[in-house]
């Protein structure tokens, strides 16, 4: 054997070496050859990319070796963002013979000989544990086969965009249909390079032509290219394939692995869809999992996976100084905190349903309804209601722990549905229609949930857009519609079947869930990222109702008016009658006056929760209220708002409507639904402040600010002191549990022990009063220092003619300018946000006045816009990122589309 390094043209066992053209991100010093025989018994030329050598240079002792296997087409090229100042294990990314930079030694190779030939390598390495294989493509497949072959070595795994199996009654991904196609497969992947530019192209945004011209490299002739036709050809969707044997064998070994496992995926991959993941989930349940949503199949190019790895290998295996046996699970913010109250969900709706004084008292009214007259649910009925779906679905197969998409309109129907899963432990995903199309598409997806409960239109979209899960309806639909969405049955059904098992005498077998058992997935609104779901155990979920219910004062003597639909779910659970207001409940920000005044009307003096969007539009529709609704709006009993901060002069201005009642807006979010509260008076005493006064915690929960540094950076330290603007940090009962796969965000949110890092920036007063002053993220970190956001936004309102500013920034952190882009009062148009044109000179100079005096921050530019950038579900928080992307590539003088 001839180890050899460098990238110059030279002899090893009489093998020419081509020559090595400078890679980007790649030191030349990690390149490395060695001829070892393989399954052949021929000796053959590798290369691989090896880190140990500048390991010791740095006098770095490896944790372990990281073996990373690519796949087609592709080459070590793919890992080299693995060798980076914190992993500080050696590196070995090879090159498969007839891949990359390794030999051409024109033997087909087929699955298992490709693993065989791996360890071979290995063992000519004298590599030794501990081992975390790391894998891509088919390079997932091949190191897992190596991992089941080495188990005295195997540490971990790391499986990103692959996939272990394929049932023989599933067809392939359309991608691999056309390329395997005898007749196309060899003119894609080795007459031409198709096949190669085809899966590069898979990125968007495009990658960079010097990355492009790195994957290219090693392929620019059809004889280098011999090995690429050869992967496709060894797919074995067959039963008769040479390589199904193999695929079986490691399919079914990989379910005995028990060692640390992380996915890393990108859902946009065209071949390894979520359908393999799911595949894998069920083959390694402990997996860790995350998905970066905008990734596609070279997720290692399109998302910063060696962070994540990082981050993983540190959390599950520790350091040198400080190393691990075991991956250890994060203990749950809420288990640090005050408990809450505990009660299964939904025993008021049982409680209710048993008091004399309430069993025939609405539990939900449904306004509108098909008939167009309003319907009222009791408790006694909506109880039976939950129950005899309960037991229809446990009848029909769903069983605890299985993942249950509920998309049905706010209404009975929907409480009895999540209800029953409550009750018998299934976990309901609840993304609402409010994310948008496309947001509840990749929800849905994301979620693999194992059922989908849905109204006919939600079938429609699922069979079209091919959303996962065995499918149900809300109402019976004619054969031919069953047939045609591919619905099993339907709620009606598994109603009245649960209904007469209850009344031959079958009670509801089983047990209410354990209370830390998964019993929710809730969206996000999507509003800083694509939406990430929040997974709830019954215990949280319980306690988050509880600090709702607390910080409201819901009672079943006070309804709640929905005017956010996804709180019509928090009702029932604190035994309040609730209505939806006769809305779209995609477009929150556009509900009427007289539409809430029916809602309130319905209940008498109830507690009304509108989205802060809501709010003009109410005000600006109060002129058709009639004078009956004018009497129901002035019944309710008390308002209150969140998503984002409300104004006061907005609440002032509500009183008109309302007067009686308590205006209230609390501070939380998808994570944390309750954290603070203030109302009018207090927003009054608490007086002008740097953002935005949220108020007090509500009880059982606890606050603490994370110190920033001069980039906006959190340092580590925690602080209570008043006045300290940083990361907003939160410890509650009501705390989520994790997000769903999505390991890395899990891991950042919970980087202080304790503690959960809500990603939004603001300080603590002296009397303990907090104030936000918007997200962490779009913090200015500019050459005069640290600005927050809504400083900037709200200096920029002062002035007169200005309806709503967005704060944005150009430009390296600690050296970022500020641009500021506003809504006027004249030309404000809701809806579509349009192109932003500069301001005219005099508002310009207006704005930059205002928050030069109020601020400190230097403005360099000012433009208008017909309505800023928000999210779908609250219409109220400000895309300041979308803004800020808009504003480089203009002030580079690029072309920059509309917001």
């Amino acid at each position: 054997m001839n180890p050899s390094n460098g990238t110059g043209r030279r002899r090893a066992d009489s093998q020419e070496i081509p020559e090595i053209p400078p890679q980007p991100g790649v030191d030349p010093r990690l390149h490395r050859t060695l001829v070892v025989r393989d399954h052949t018994g021929q000796p053959r030329r590798w290369h691989l990319l090896d880190s140990g050598p500048l390991l010791a240079e740095r006098g770095i002792t490896p944790r372990g070796t990281l073996l990373a296997v690519h796949g087609n087409p592709t080459y070590s090229f793919l890992f080299r963002s693995l060798v980076r100042g914190d992993i500080p294990w050696r590196l070995i990314a090879v090159d498969q013979l007839e891949m990359g930079w390794s030999e051409r030694t024109g033997v087909t190779r087929r699955y298992q000989d490709r693993i065989t030939d791996l360890s071979l390598l290995t063992d000519a390495l004298s590599l030794r544990g501990p081992v975390v294989t790391v894998g891509h493509d088919w390079g997932g497949l091949i190191s897992t086969g190596w991992a089941l072959d080495n188990r005295h070595d195997l540490a971990g795994m790391i499986l990103t965009n692959t996939g272990l199996h394929q049932d023989l009654a599933q067809t392939l991904p359309r991608a691999l249909q056309l390329a395997t196609t005898p007749g196309f497969r060899t003119a894609s992947t080795s007459l031409t390079d198709a096949f190669l530019r085809t899966t590069l192209a898979l990125s968007k945004p495009a990658l960079p032509q010097e990355v492009q011209d790195a994957y290219l490299a090693p392929y620019r002739s059809r004889a280098r290219r011999l090995g690429i036709d050869q992967f496709v050809a060894d797919i074995p969707a067959g039963a008769d394939h040479p390589s199904r044997t193999t695929l079986e064998r490691v399919a079914e070994g990989v379910t005995h692995l028990d060692v640390p496992t992380l996915f890393a995926w990108g859902p946009r991959d065209v071949t390894f869809s979520d359908r393999f993941l799911r595949d894998l989930l069920q083959r390694v349940p402990h997996a860790q999992v995350h998905r970066f949503e905008k990734a596609s199949h070279l997720v290692w190019e399109d998302a910063d996976v060696a962070g994540l790895v990082a981050d993983w290998l540190r959390e599950t295996f520790g350091t040198a100084a400080e190393p691990r046996t075991a991956a250890p699970r994060w203990t749950p913010v809420s288990a640090a905190a005050e408990p809450a109250p505990a009660q299964p969900i939904g025993a008021p709706i049982a409680r209710l349903a048993a008091d004399p004084q309430h069993a025939r008292r609405a539990a939900v009214v449904e306004l509108g309804a098909a008939d167009g007259e309003t319907r009222e649910i009791s408790w006694s009925l909506l109880n039976r209601r939950v129950d005899d779906i309960a037991a229809g679905l446990l009848g029909h197969g769903v069983r605890p722990g299985d993942r249950v998409s509920v998309l049905i309109t706010p209404g009975a129907d929907l409480t009895g549905v999540l209800y029953a899963c409550f009750r018998i432990g299934a976990v309901a995903v609840i993304a609402d229609a409010g994310l948008g199309l496309p947001g509840l598409t990749r929800a849905v997806i994301g979620s693999h949930p194992d059922w989908l409960i849905g109204i006919n239109r939600a079938l429609v979209g699922a069979r079209a857009l091919g959303w996962p899960g065995r499918r149900l309806s809300v109402e019976q639909l004619p054969t031919v519609d069953r047939v045609a969405l591919g619905v099993e049955t339907s709620i009606a059904e598994l109603a009245r079947s649960g209904s007469l098992m209850r009344e031959l005498g079958a009670p509801l077998d089983v047990a209410f869930p354990d209370p830390d058992s998964d019993a929710a997935v809730l969206f996000t609104s999507g509003s800083t990222g694509p939406a990430k779901g929040a997974v709830y155990t019954h215990r949280q979920l319980g306690a988050m109702f509880a600090a709702v219910g607390d910080t409201l004062q819901l009672a079943p003597e006070r309804g709640l008016v929905a005017g956010f639909a996804p709180f019509a779910l928090l009702g029932p659970a604190l035994g309040a009658p609730t209505v939806v207001p006769d809305m779209d409940i995609t477009r929150p920000g556009e509900l009427t006056a007289p539409a809430l005044a029916a809602a309130i009307a319905a209940l008498g003096r109830p507690a009304v929760f509108t989205a802060p969007a809501a709010l003009r539009s109410i005000l600006d529709t109060a002129d058709r209220l009639d004078a009956a609704g004018r009497a129901a709006m002035a019944q309710a009993a008390s308002f209150f708002s969140a998503g984002a901060p409300i104004p006061a002069h907005l609440l002032r201005e509500l009183r008109s409507l309302m007067p009686t009642a308590k205006a209230l807006t609390p501070y939380g979010m998808t994570e944390c639904l309750a954290v603070a509260a203030i109302d009018l008076e207090g927003i009054e005493e608490a007086g002008p402040g740097s953002g935005v006064c949220v108020g007090r915690p509500v009880p059982r929960v606890e606050l603490a600010i994370a110190v920033m540094d001069d980039e906006g950076r959190t340092t580590g330290e925690i602080t209570h002191e008043p006045g300290v603007t940083g990361e907003i940090l939160i410890r509650a009962p009501h705390v989520r549990d994790r997000y769903l796969m999505l390991w890395g965000t899990t891991h950042t949110a919970m980087r202080f022990p304790g503690w959960h890092a809500s990603g939004d920036v603001g300080h603590l007063d002296a009397d303990g009063r907090l104030w936000v002053e918007g997200r962490a993220d779009h913090v200015l970190a500019t050459a005069e220092g640290l600005f927050t956001p809504v400083q900037v936004e709200e200096a920029a309102e002062s002035v007169r003619t200005v309806r709503r500013a967005g704060a944005a920034v150009v430009g390296p952190r600690g050296t970022q300018q500020v641009v500021v882009i506003l809504e006027t009062e004249e030309g404000y148009r809701p809806g579509r946000p349009g192109t932003p044109k500069p301001a005219a000179p005099s508002l310009q100079e207006a704005v930059r006045r205002a928050v030069r005096e109020r601020s400190g921050a230097e403005v360099v530019a000012v433009f208008t816009t017909r309505a800023l950038p928000t999210d779908i579900r609250h219409n109220s928080k400000i895309d300041r990122a979308a803004l800020s992307r808009w504003s480089s590539q203009t002030l580079r003088g690029e072309k920059a589309e509309a917001l």
